[in-house]
């Protein structure tokens, strides 16, 4: 075994960071965000494909969205799979066209979208955990192996912590910008 590789630990760490802020995206917020829609999936010639393989998604003004279906035979398909993609949207049809209007949030909704916020950002804590987990084994490991010195591995886990740290500041942080925006009338 050799000396183990931080980097890689605090790459996972990243990835975690970065999947939060994916879930983020999709969360709604009074405004119009195509990243809404990804979840959206549709019935296209015999197999489900993503929305953004038929149409391509645009947002015009604050609150609307502007589907463009590239077929016009997949315009009632995808409206279909819109409604029922149980996201609360209505959208309207336009020729190729579906304009989908966001609704403003009501009070209640947008306390149950920062619960939510606090639990996606609770779960990437815990993947952060356990990669910091994960890092201080292997430094025990490695230690019993003889590859690295007692002290080599305290300072090791040292940095392992102080990464653990950063990454969950930068959780609390994201989920610190999403509840303003979220309440943000």
């Amino acid at each position: 075994m050799a000396k183990p590789d931080l980097k890689t630990y605090r790459d996972r760490m990243d990835k975690a960071v970065s999947a939060l802020k994916e879930e983020f995206a999709g969360l709604r917020t009074g405004r119009a965000n195509a990243g809404l829609l990804e979840p959206v999936m549709v019935e296209a010639y015999g197999s489900t494909s993503p929305l953004n393989a038929v149409a391509a998604i645009s947002v015009p003004e604050p609150r609307m969205i502007s589907v463009s279906v590239w077929d016009k035979g997949m315009v009632v398909s995808v409206e279909k799979a819109i409604r029922s993609a149980g996201l609360g949207l209505n959208p309207v049809v336009d020729g190729q066209t579906l304009r989908i209007p966001i609704p403003p949030l009501t009070e209640e909704r947008r306390k149950d979208l920062v619960k939510l916020a606090a639990k996606y950002a609770e779960q990437q804590k815990v993947a952060v955990r356990n990669v910091r987990r994960d890092a201080n084994d292997e430094l025990k490991k490695a230690e019993k192996a003889g590859d690295i010195s007692q002290d080599e591995q305290k300072k090791m886990e040292a940095e392992v912590q102080k990464d653990t740290d950063a990454a969950v500041k930068r959780i609390d942080e994201a989920l610190k910008v999403k509840e303003a925006e979220i309440m943000q009338v």
